[in-house]
C-alpha cells in the first residue's frame, strides 16, 4: 500500500509526525510538492537557526545540511524516527519526497491534510521550505 501526501500549505512538522507514524507501521509514503510546505515561527529566527546549523562543523566531516527542499523535509521526518535502529532505517527508506508532482503520480489520488493547513494558524509568522532552501543557497 502506498500513501501519497500533498504538502502544499501544510505545516511540515505536523506532516512529518503523520508520515513517521505511517512509515513505522510499514506503509510506503510519497510526499509531493515539498517546496510548498510551511514552517512556522519568526522568519529571522528560523533562518538564523538554519544558518547556524549550516555554518557549524567542518565541510569535509559534517554535519551536512542539505539545501534542496525535498531533502530538508526528509531530514525533518528523519528527526522523528529512530533512524539508528534497523526498524527506523527501513522506515526511512520507505519515504520518498519530491519537488512538484512527478509524472508517475499525476493521475493518482493523493491525500491532503486539511486540519494541518495554513488556514488553521493563529499567526502569520511562517515561511515556506522553498524560501529556506533559497536562503541556504539552492538554485
Amino acid at each position: 500500500m502506498m500513501i501519497i501526501y500533498d504538502a502544499t500549505d501544510t505545516i511540515v512538522g505536523r506532516l512529518a509526525t503523520k508520515v513517521a507514524k505511517s512509515a513505522l507501521l510499514g506503509e510506503k509514503i510519497v510526499i509531493i510538492n515539498c517546496e510548498k510546505a510551511i514552517m512556522t515561527g519568526n522568519k529571522e529566527n528560523v533562518l538564523q537557526k538554519f544558518k547556524s546549523r549550516r555554518d557549524r562543523g567542518i565541510p569535509l566531516k559534517g554535519p551536512y545540511i542539505h539545501r534542496e527542499p525535498e531533502k530538508i523535509v526528509k531530514r525533518i521526518i528523519r528527526g522523528m524516527l529512530p533512524y539508528k535502529t534497523t526498524h527506523g532505517k527501513e522506515a526511512l527508506k520507505r519515504i520518498m519526497c519530491y519537488i512538484g508532482i512527478p509524472d508517475e503520480f499525476k493521475d493518482k489520488k493523493y491525500e491532503v491534510l486539511e486540519k494541518d493547513k495554513i488556514a488553521k494558524l493563529s499567526t502569520l509568522n511562517y515561511l515556506t521550505i522553498r524560501e529556506i532552501s533559497t536562503f541556504l543557497g539552492a538554485k
